[in-house]
């Protein structure tokens, strides 16, 4: 997997990280918002005043309440990783499919505190939740798509499995599982590390749990 990353000193890499500063700071600002005052009594006037940003600025960042609040889909994998993914000869489907995952995640600096606000305020806000529920429902729908092409890619097919898709969809959600466990322990207050010894040490217990191969 291949990034590509801007050098900090240049103009450009400048910009990228004062627009970072200021996306996380009008998320941050209404999130705290909405858990003050809920979600239907913040308005886009309020977050823009206590931003101070304009409304221009907000819906060139975000579109909507909604869209600030909920913030953005986890990123897709690339074509090309799709490929290497789906190209694998390997039997730990679940594994690879794990690590294709989560890779943008290691290489993001995630904000705990942020996402633990934004998580109580999905969870506490009924139209929110179902909105969560519903766009996790459409990203699992195009994960499922994917270890489908790992498996047609190994010359599988629902005429010689029929529950194919259904092996499929397993895949996806024990990858939601693996998800929630490096979530729960990444709010642990007996974890220090970072991000990418989380989901690498996740990883690890996937593979190891999945390896066909006996231990000598």
């Amino acid at each position: 997997m291949r990034f590509v990353m801007s050098d900090p000193t240049s103009d450009g890499g400048l910009r990228e990280r004062k627009r970072a500063a200021l996306y996380a700071s009008i998320e941050r600002t209404a999130i705290d918002l909405a858990l003050e005052h809920g979600y239907e009594n913040t308005t886009i006037d309020m977050i823009c005043e206590a931003g101070m940003i304009s409304q221009r600025t907000f819906f060139n960042y975000f579109g909507s309440k909604e869209g600030v609040i909920l913030g953005a889909t986890p990123p897709m994998p690339s074509q090309e990783e799709i490929d290497d993914f789906a190209g694998r000869t390997g039997s730990n489907v679940l594994g690879d499919f794990v690590a294709m995952i989560t890779a943008s995640f290691v290489e993001k600096e995630l904000d705990a505190d942020l996402f633990r606000a934004r998580r109580l305020l999905i969870q506490r806000t009924p139209e929110l939740h179902s909105k969560e529920l519903a766009r996790m429902g459409d990203l699992e729908e195009q994960f499922v798509r994917i270890v489908l092409t790992r498996f047609r890619a190994q010359g599988r097919s629902t005429a010689t499995s029929p529950d194919l898709e259904d092996e499929a969809r397993m895949v996806v959600d024990l990858t939601t599982g693996v998800m929630r466990f490096a979530m729960h322990n990444w709010f642990s207050a007996d974890f220090s590390g970072t991000v990418r010894e989380l989901l690498g040490g996740s990883i690890d217990l996937i593979r190891r749990i999945t390896d066909n191969t006996p231990s000598s």
